[in-house]
């Protein structure tokens, strides 16, 4: 499992001209999914996320949690964050998990990140979309248990 987890003060996910997701204060998180990923770790991953404390306090310190501070996440499916750019100039995605595979995991980890209390919107699984992200600070963490 990789993911790329943004702040942001505005989060919104459009397909086709259509909003599908739309957040304000919270994450958005690109998940990639690996052919070896089951749902312990992205029980794991959701539970770390859901607590992560990359929020700022009164104080200015990163010190809140998603939770803490009543925010939202939108988790956008991204296969090409297992790129492997070590040969050539065109990236190959053959460490990505197979598409039936990974939607049902990106399914399983988006309830179990609601099941932590975080309201959570989607993009649409192979869909082709625009993702708009107002990255807060900016603030970008990366997670990886590969």
């Amino acid at each position: 499992m990789r993911a790329v987890l943004q702040r942001v003060k505005h989060g919104r996910v459009t397909i086709a001209g259509n909003i599908a997701a739309d957040i304000d204060r919270g994450l958005v998180i690109l998940l990639g999914i690996g052919p070896t990923d089951t749902e312990v770790n992205l029980l794991a991953a959701a539970k770390k996320i859901s607590l992560m404390r990359i929020f700022e306090d009164d104080q200015h310190k990163m010190n809140r949690s998603i939770l803490d501070v009543g925010g939202s996440a939108i988790v956008v499916s991204q296969f090409t964050l297992y790129a492997d750019t070590r040969k050539g100039n065109r990236p190959s995605f053959t460490d990505a998990a197979l598409p039936d595979q990974a939607s049902a995991l990106v399914d399983r980890f988006v309830q179990f990140l609601r099941d932590q209390g975080v309201p959570v919107q989607t993009g649409v699984f192979g869909a082709d979309m625009l993702v708009d992200i107002s990255n807060d600070g900016p603030v970008t963490i990366v997670l990886r248990d590969d």
